[in-house]
């Protein structure tokens, strides 16, 4: 299944440092700069985490042939994108950050101009089985023949208050309380949603509220899904988090409410592993659980245990129904050291290994139930056959696999050598697994 991302891409740049003293000449803060942090913004970061996420996903998009552009291009590596020209400079977005906040924020770029829509552009959205309309109001979701193709395609629409309705048949349309206020003239988002899901003759209108979660009008009674709580830094990036998951779940088959608790989840996640201030081209490593540290704190698992002299441990595989034999296995793992990661295979992973029938548990799903161990500190999704990149980015000091193995016959021993840890083998528990369990039940 492919996802197209369509929509007005950015580039953010994070400038962090400290800041100890005042200008001389005023009182405003001087920023010591320690480093810079590139990335896609708008629609280029919705498909870089969809990306990131393991999904079959193109960027369709126009950046500008400038400096800023080639810049945001190669921010995207790794992202399949089909780019058009624009006659705009490339909207650009530094922010100024110390201690995990932003004191000022910087823009240029945008301005006269409008992309231009190629024909290459259209058949991407053609192609797709479903699309996220990521809408900054910059002018692309404006294009009458993009319009028209998009009227014939399942679409998923972020809207901006300076960009235009969502094209009328819309499954799903995401508006924040605050854009879906200004949308209808109705404060309450229950009054807004009903009122924008006629006008924009959408299939359904969930409203994003934050900490408060969403609320979701599909023609019934309306829904609301709570958010965890996590405490939020930098609340940047989160719809775009939010759109993503939302569609995926959407393209998978899941129903609307389903799809919109997943997305809830999801963007209170990315909120408490640091939002898009986090985010970086590579998988990083995640925030957790452990001894009072993790999304409250902002501190993450890894970190914490490895400044302690802690031993960090993870593992890895599908976890598609979970059984006896996982848990003894997550058991045995978290009892070799000080904290635990789970290294997932995404939904587009497992039905490569596994055939098309499975994933019989979607990835979300499997997320949180994972979780909800004791034993598991957290959970790391990858979209490769194997985890050996986001080994790479862990450096876990033990890593564990359950099975008829030796630790030297294994793939990833080599590479966890590298990095002077050690692979360990832990019991294989007999006729307790996911493919047993389903041919009995045949």
């Amino acid at each position: 299944m492919k996802l197209a991302v369509v929509g007005d891409c950015l580039l953010d740049v994070d400038v962090v440092g400290t800041a100890e003293r005042l200008c001389p000449d005023a009182p405003a803060p001087v920023l010591d700069v320690s480093d810079e942090h590139v990335r896609p913004g708008g629609a280029g970061l919705a498909a870089a985490l969809a990306a990131r996420d393991g999904l079959d996903v193109v960027l369709v998009g126009a950046v500008a042939d400038d400096a800023d552009g080639h810049r945001l291009r190669a921010a995207l590596t790794g992202v399949p994108s089909v780019l058009g020209p624009t006659s705009t400079a490339t909207p650009v977005k530094t922010r100024l950050r110390c201690g995990g906040h932003s004191i000022a924020r910087v823009d240029r770029g945008g301005g006269p101009g409008a992309p231009r829509v190629t024909d290459e552009m259209l058949d991407a959205v053609r192609s797709a089985d479903l699309v996220l309309v990521s809408d900054y109001g910059r002018g692309l979701a404006r294009d009458e023949r993009l319009r028209g193709v998009l009227a014939d395609v399942p679409v998923v629409w972020d809207p901006h208050p300076r960009g235009p309705e969502p094209v009328p048949g819309a499954r799903l349309v995401t508006p924040n309380a605050a854009e879906a206020a200004g949308f209808s003239g109705h404060a309450d988002a229950e009054d807004a949603a009903a009122a924008l899901r006629g006008r924009w003759r959408a299939r359904a209108v969930v409203v994003t509220r934050g900490a408060d979660g969403a609320l979701l009008h599909g023609g019934g009674t309306p829904v609301t899904v709570p958010a965890p709580r996590v405490a939020v830094a930098d609340p940047c990036g989160a719809g775009d988090r939010f759109a993503v998951t939302a569609a995926a779940r959407l393209m998978a088959g899941a129903p609307l409410d389903e799809a919109v608790a997943s997305a809830v989840t999801a963007a209170a996640d990315f909120l408490a592993r640091g939002g898009a201030a986090g985010f970086a081209a590579r998988a990083t490593v995640p925030r957790a659980r452990v001894g009072g540290t993790g999304p409250s704190s902002g501190v993450s698992a890894v970190d914490a245990v490895r400044a302690r002299g802690g031993v960090v441990v993870a593992t890895g595989g599908c976890f598609d129904l979970l059984h006896a034999g996982h848990v003894r296995t997550l058991r045995a793992a978290r009892s070799l050291g000080d904290c635990l990661v789970v290294c997932l295979n995404s939904d587009s992973s497992v039905r490569r290994l596994k055939g098309p029938d499975r994933p019989v548990t979607l990835e979300q799903d499997r997320v949180e139930v994972l979780r909800a161990l004791d034993c598991v500190d957290d959970v790391l999704v990858f979209g490769e056959d194997t985890p050996e990149r986001l080994l790479a980015e862990l450096r876990p000091d033990v890593w564990v696999k359950g099975g008829d193995y030796t630790a030297d016959s294994l793939p990833e021993a080599d590479l966890v050598r590298g990095w002077g840890g050690r692979t360990v083998v832990v019991p294989y528990h007999r006729g307790r697994s996911t493919t047993e369990m389903l041919s009995r039940r045949g």
